[in-house]
């Protein structure tokens, strides 16, 4: 199996599995609290990636020389990532957030395919502009209004991709667990202070409550799945990942219809009908030419 091939099957089963987050957000928040989901979350990860790596033992891989520069900068762009998204959410909407976010898609091709190296072809840019309307489709809310907030996520959106292009490098250094083990160690003391500053401690009633849920996020959404992105972001280029993030708003939309008994509008319908066109041209392989 070719190697891109690889890259966009990790995507459809990450896409699956990352589709579950909202849903387990939406029972876990509740009871302890979003910083505090997310931190938890990242200590059950961090342990399960620490754990690989000295089984795996592959602990040098954490000193690694060659990879120490593009392991810092991951670390620093993804806590720069996820703070912003958090401050940016205290004055916006979710739905604002998860329109804007997605716009990482735009910078990803301004950086990487209009001032970079990288080219994608006629059809595969097609497709990542239809899949990103159709995203966008299904994804805006009814009542957008933009603030500051949306000025915040914004640029959270606009160094996404050096989030993934210093992850990219990394992984052709060391593996996808050393890379999240790394990340994960540096980002959790600043999750946590994040945390204790700007939420309550939860009761001990609503941790075990949260428990499963928690477990379910952290093994799931903020382990096997970003084994999988880095994966995916080893074998195919960030634009096309970030065109394929339209995925899993549709599986989410299929989930919430069967868990939380919320039906999609007929504009989320429609907007499902692009993404699909779209993630069809962008992996459809190119006709090799004869000479």
């Amino acid at each position: 199996m070719q190697e891109e091939r690889k890259g966009e099957i990790y995507m459809l089963l990450l896409s699956v599995i990352e589709s579950w987050f909202p849903i387990l957000s939406l029972f876990a928040i509740p009871l302890i609290g979003a910083m505090y989901s997310f931190a938890l979350s990242i200590v059950i990860a961090t342990i399960i990636f620490l754990a690989l790596v000295l089984y795996q033992k592959k602990g040098h891989e954490l000193f690694q020389k060659d990879a120490r520069k593009d392991l810092l900068l991951t670390t620093f762009f993804i806590n720069l990532l996820f703070i912003l998204v958090f401050l940016g959410l205290q004055y916006t909407t979710a739905g604002n957030m998860a329109v804007i976010i997605f716009l990482q898609l735009l910078f990803a091709y301004l950086y990487f395919n209009v001032f970079g190296s990288d080219r994608l072809s006629p059809m595969h840019t097609l497709g990542a502009v239809i899949m990103g309307v159709g995203a966008l489709t299904v994804l805006i809310p009814d009542d957008l209004s933009f603030n500051k907030g949306d000025l915040i996520i914004l640029l959270a959106a606009a160094i996404a991709p050096f989030a993934n292009l210093y992850q990219k490098r990394a992984r052709s250094y060391v593996s996808s667990e050393t890379i999240l083990a790394f990340r994960n160690t540096m980002a959790l003391p600043v999750l946590v202070v994040m945390a204790y500053f700007s939420e309550p401690l939860p009761t001990i009633e609503n941790l075990v409550k949260a428990t499963p849920y928690i477990l379910a996020i952290g093994i799931l959404v903020f382990g096997v799945s970003k084994v999988l992105w880095i994966e995916a972001l080893h074998r195919i280029s960030i634009t096309k990942m970030s065109a394929m993030l339209a995925l899993p708003p549709i599986f989410t939309l299929i989930l919430a219809y069967y868990t939380l008994n919320e039906t999609p509008d007929l504009r989320q319908i429609l907007g499902v009908i692009p993404i699909l066109i779209g993630g069809y041209l962008i992996t459809k392989p190119e006709k090799s030419s004869n000479v």
